[in-house]
């Protein structure tokens, strides 16, 4: 493995710190730094023309279709620029870093005049199709079907955690062509139009009142035969780029935003003194070690790829990186559960979610409270999570005299908490309210959903 950058590499990141700075608003980045809501929408207007106009949109591309034809040095230079600026880089994700490289590299020529030129310059937005409520981690399983019809695929079935489902106008679906084939072997990779009677998109409501991921329901909804990308039945080869172009584009700056997270515990274990108790210190380096392990093999994935390596190590470390990626999210959040006073402050850190919204929840659940939020990844918490978070909860009562609102999809944390209300909670309603005897009747039906 190289760690050393090209004289070239480095020269085309003097010119990108110097473009970033002479585009980016004045005092960008300082810790002072604010913008008020104007500000920010004149901003949120005019960056993504600076963009296209610098050439940073999808600068990886071919000339020929509209990109700079930067090599993959100068990318990932690109990327690390952006990234150390915070500064907003792409337009639409979704098409500008999986779907459109994949018509790039599967598509045909039609295709890629149809499409490309519209991912180039923002006019249409996408949305993935791949997960499905019983086709999560087994990808290969999905149900969701297509049938020709003359010239066109009839579609049937369900998405889920689609993000930004209700905003696009095209989806990169995966389908079953061929229900006889082996699992892998019979799906096609389409592009579906998602303004259409045959969709419909359901916002899934998050605990901070936003609907960001979607389920997609799909009936006799219609798509062009030619919009099949890379070939009937060869879906599973095709999405496996696209897969590999997301991994790959965070390849040395996925581990920034751990590297942030963690610089924002460290602070407020210190601040709140916890940073005292050796186990926190212990957990908090810990998580610091897998920070670096996920850089160091984010360099790995670098080396490999200008390479060219295709071994079978390169595969296992691009699974192995997946994830750590998902051990790290659950650790940031697991150590967000551990605060020594429980403060409204320390537990907002750790809540994702949009700052309004979130300071709206505050705000509402009780006048001075503490506020403790988990979320899908609760049903992975063990009992020493539990009775930490637990522990948490209830010393806070004790000590204040204050209330605490506690949001949980894991209803076991109810065993260690003494809730005095107890609310059930579906699609961001309250569907029915009791005292605690009713934690004791959701353990017997098996709730999965509670809040106290």
């Amino acid at each position: 493995m190289d760690l050393a950058y090209t004289p070239e590499a480095e020269e085309f990141r003097v010119e990108i710190r110097e473009w970033l700075s002479a585009n980016l608003p004045s005092g960008w980045g300082d810790d002072d730094f604010e913008m008020t809501p104007e500000e920010r929408k004149q901003f949120n207007e005019q960056w993504p023309k600076k963009l296209f106009a610098g050439g940073w949109i999808c600068a990886t591309w071919p000339k020929e279709y509209g990109g700079k034809g930067l090599t993959t040095m100068q990318g990932v230079v690109l990327a690390e620029e952006f990234a150390r600026a915070k500064a907003p880089m792409r337009a639409d994700f979704f098409g500008d870093t999986l779907v459109g490289p994949t018509i790039l590299q599967w598509g045909t020529e039609e295709q890629k005049k149809e499409f490309l030129p519209r991912i180039l310059n923002g006019s249409v937005r996408w949305c993935q199709g791949f997960s499905e409520p019983n086709s999560g981690s087994d990808l290969a399983s999905l149900k969701t079907s297509a049938v020709l019809d003359g010239d066109e695929w009839v579609i049937n079935g369900q998405k889920v955690w689609t993000t930004g489902g209700h905003h696009a106008d095209y989806c990169f679906l995966l389908t079953r062509t061929d229900p006889e084939a082996p699992k892998h072997k019979g799906i096609s990779y389409l592009l579906v139009p998602m303004r259409q009677p045959g969709v419909e998109v359901r916002g899934i409501t998050q605990p901070d009142g936003t609907a960001e991921f979607c389920e997609v329901f799909f009936t006799d909804a219609r798509c062009p035969r030619d919009n099949v990308v890379g070939g009937v039945n060869n879906g599973w080869k095709v999405a496996n780029s696209t897969l590999a172009f997301e991994r790959g584009q965070s390849a040395t700056t996925g581990y920034r935003r751990f590297d942030d997270e963690y610089r924002l515990l460290v602070e407020q274990a210190a601040a709140d003194g916890s940073l005292e108790d050796p186990n926190i210190r212990q957990r908090l380096m810990r998580y610091y070690t897998k920070i670096q392990i996920l850089r160091i093999n984010g360099l790995r994935n670098l080396s490999a790829t200008l390479s060219g390596s295709k071994d079978m190590s390169s595969v296992i470390l691009g699974a192995t990186n997946k994830m750590f990626w998902s051990e790290m999210h659950q650790a940031a959040m697991e150590l967000t559960r551990v605060p020594r006073d429980f403060s409204t402050r320390y537990l907002n850190e750790g809540f994702s979610g949009g700052e309004k919204k979130r300071n709206e929840i505050f705000q509402m659940a009780i006048l001075d409270p503490a506020l403790a939020i988990l979320d899908e990844t609760d049903s992975g918490l063990d009992i020493d999570a539990l009775k930490v978070v637990a522990e948490g909860v209830n010393r806070f009562r004790a000590q204040e005299g204050k209330g605490v609102l506690l949001i949980t999809h894991y209803q076991r944390l109810l065993d260690y908490v003494q809730p005095d209300r107890v609310h059930v909670l579906r699609a961001g309603r309250i569907e029915r309210s009791g005292g605690p005897e009713l934690a004791h009747e959701l353990e017997r039906e098996g709730y999965a959903e509670a809040a106290a």
